[in-house]
């Protein structure tokens, strides 16, 4: 499937919303094209220099157009691909374009299972004094918060290659059990350093049977 594409150092997972700020001429005359013929178009991820897994995008509005001509549109993303091939521009456009394969991604997995997730980033949030949203079981998937549980760059770029939705939830169970216990060291060492020069009741110890 030969698809046109918007390389970005970003990451955006099946069912985001995608609101980007068109500037250069090549993605004016994209985001045109997009409108004009329907078309979609590719999001590959730039990252440690190459592209290898991205999302296909569908344009759902041009929000503001400029007198320079550009442009403020949102898009939903779709699904994620690989990369197989790539060219700079496709022929007869500014815009790059490339080959690539759809990638099934499964999104099934039980509600108990996504529910200890969702415990889990509440968890976090509140060691973190975050406000935490309730959320529901049924309604949420592996991607539903995926950018707001301190997922390194790199981190994201892995789930985002990961097409079973229990693997997925793994993935992101891990991480949470990793973030938690770090925190929680981390606020136990704060704690003793509150207490550093601070007056403390000891209690007094037996010595009666101590033995030398």
């Amino acid at each position: 499937m030969k698809i046109p594409l918007f390389p970005l150092q970003s990451i955006f997972f099946p069912g985001e919303t995608v609101p980007l700020h068109i500037f250069e001429e090549r993605y004016k005359q994209l985001i045109n094209d997009c409108r004009d013929e329907a078309i979609t178009f590719g999001i590959p991820v730039y990252i440690n220099n190459k592209m290898e897994y991205g999302v296909e995008v569908q344009l759902v509005e041009v929000v503001t157009t400029y007198d320079s001509g550009e442009m403020d549109v949102v898009c939903v993303a779709r699904q994620v691909f690989k990369l197989l091939a790539f060219e700079n521009s496709m022929y007869g456009k500014l815009y790059a374009g490339g080959i690539v394969k759809l990638i099934e991604y499964d999104y099934e997995a039980t509600l108990e299972k996504k529910q200890v997730i969702i415990d889990g980033i509440q968890q976090l949030y509140t060691m973190m004094e975050v406000p935490f949203k309730e959320i529901n079981a049924k309604e949420f998937n592996s991607f539903t918060l995926a950018h707001k549980i301190g997922l390194s760059f790199e981190q994201e770029y892995q789930l985002l290659q990961i097409p079973n939705e229990n693997d997925r939830l793994n993935f992101i169970s891990l991480h949470l059990t990793t973030t938690i216990t770090v925190l929680a060291q981390v606020e136990r060492t704060k704690k003793i350093i509150e207490l550093n020069g601070h007056f403390k009741n000891f209690d007094a110890l037996d010595f009666k049977n101590l033995e030398m």
